[in-house]
């Protein structure tokens, strides 16, 4: 049977291998709207990590070597992986501008474009976390019927204004 939620030491042990990387990234997703808030606040099936696509083959080696097997490849738009400790992964190639900005494949061959405001660092467990931005997680959480788990995490990113 397959791990179906992340908990917080999964997520610590991602984010330990993302600084041995030296690959630049950001969390996205549930956890990303948790640390934003400063705590965890429901469980989560997966992390999500969007990093510099510079270094996808770099990042994909590491992460197979320690056990993760691929489950969804839609590169260049995001590869979903999983482990039997670790659970889900899910990996979004991002092009960083040098002005902050960045740009993700879509899956119609165009790009989604990302305001260099949609990143940030915040305190979190006594770490320094890079993550998506509460401005971006609001403007992710919009524009589609949410889901009893999209409405936990927008009821909580907007208790943060």
């Amino acid at each position: 049977m397959k791990k179906e939620h992340t908990t917080e030491t999964d997520l610590f042990k991602i984010l330990d291998i993302m600084d041995e990387t030296g690959i630049k990234y950001y969390l996205d997703g549930g956890w990303g709207v948790d640390v934003l808030t400063g705590k965890q606040n429901r469980q989560h099936r997966d992390i999500d990590l969007d990093f510099d696509a510079d270094f996808t083959d770099d990042l994909l080696k590491k992460i197979h070597d320690i056990g993760y097997e691929t489950v969804t490849d839609w590169l260049p738009v995001r590869i979903e992986l999983w482990h039997e400790t670790y659970g889900y992964l899910d990996i979004h190639p991002f092009i960083f501008d040098a002005d902050g900005s960045a740009k993700q494949a879509d899956l119609e061959g165009g790009f989604y474009q990302f305001e260099a405001d949609f990143f940030t660092t915040v305190p979190y467990q006594d770490r320094q976390i890079p993550c998506i931005s509460q401005k971006a997680q609001l403007l992710f959480h919009s524009g589609y019927e949410l889901r009893e788990i999209d409405q936990i995490d927008f009821q909580n990113l907007k208790s943060l204004e």
